[in-house]
């Protein structure tokens, strides 16, 4: 396991998350995936969360549409 510091904002507010994933790796659409799955995967509206084969760059822009920006993984 590792752990992954994410440093990001949300709707404008300097927000700090740590994750503890398998993976060797965390790049930044997978970062902002977890993110959009912590503030919003409980909610009703699916409609928020990418679909399976969204793109990294489509990931990104959904994140962004929904006031997750400036997302920086620190190890």
């Amino acid at each position: 396991m590792r752990y992954y510091t994410l440093k990001y904002l949300f709707d404008g507010e300097p927000r700090t998350h740590v994750f503890d994933l398998k993976q060797p790796q965390l790049p930044i659409h997978e970062a902002a995936m977890h993110l959009l799955q912590l503030h919003f995967g409980d909610g009703e509206n699916s409609l928020i969360m990418p679909s399976a084969d969204a793109t990294p760059a489509e990931v990104l822009e959904q994140a962004e549409r929904v006031g997750l920006t400036r997302i920086v993984v620190v190890d």
